[in-house]
């Protein structure tokens, strides 16, 4: 069905995502802060990569 995909992982929309701690700008705050994503267990989470060139989308 996915044969398409890269291994060694390829993520599916059914996938969870596995528990993570990273940095992210926080928009509200005008600040660099670290997040983790059990802190949103049982919200709607959209994540959102791009390069990391520190380019601001």
């Amino acid at each position: 069905m996915y044969e398409d995909c890269v291994q060694p992982f390829c993520a599916q929309t059914t996938d969870i995502a596995p528990l993570f701690v990273t940095e992210a700008y926080d928009n509200v705050q005008k600040k660099i802060k670290e997040i983790r994503l059990e802190s949103y267990r049982g919200k709607w989470v959209i994540l959102f990569f791009y390069a990391s060139d520190f380019t601001f989308v």
